[in-house]
């Protein structure tokens, strides 16, 4: 089954090479053909791309506004801030001022 689905996803890219080739073949590899293989390699990629996305954001399954307000909540509560540091505090000793240079040996 799965050797299958990648046959059928062979088969555009396949068509594609083909007439690419064909282009080049015809037109003798000058420039213009170059371009062209260029714009149509990147057309092609980014409709690839295009429709993968389409096609994932329609599997993305639907969830409930009330369960994203839930889910917010509860990360809301599960988050640890730090307190702020107050020096003042009880039990927290004053930070020293700045006095006289203490005698350092030489």
């Amino acid at each position: 089954m799965e050797q299958r689905r990648a046959m059928q996803s062979l088969r555009p890219v396949a068509l594609l090479f083909l007439l690419l080739v064909e282009v080049l073949l015809i037109d003798g590899g000058s420039l213009t053909a170059a371009v062209a293989l260029a714009a149509t390699a990147t057309a092609a990629a980014g409709s690839a791309l295009v429709v993968c996305a389409v096609i994932s954001a329609r599997c993305a399954p639907v969830v409930p506004r009330t369960r994203v307000r839930t889910a917010i909540r509860d990360r809301e509560q599960r988050t640890a801030f730090l307190p702020q540091r107050d020096p003042d505090a009880k039990g927290r000793t004053r930070p020293r001022a700045p006095g006289r240079a203490l005698l350092t040996a030489a």
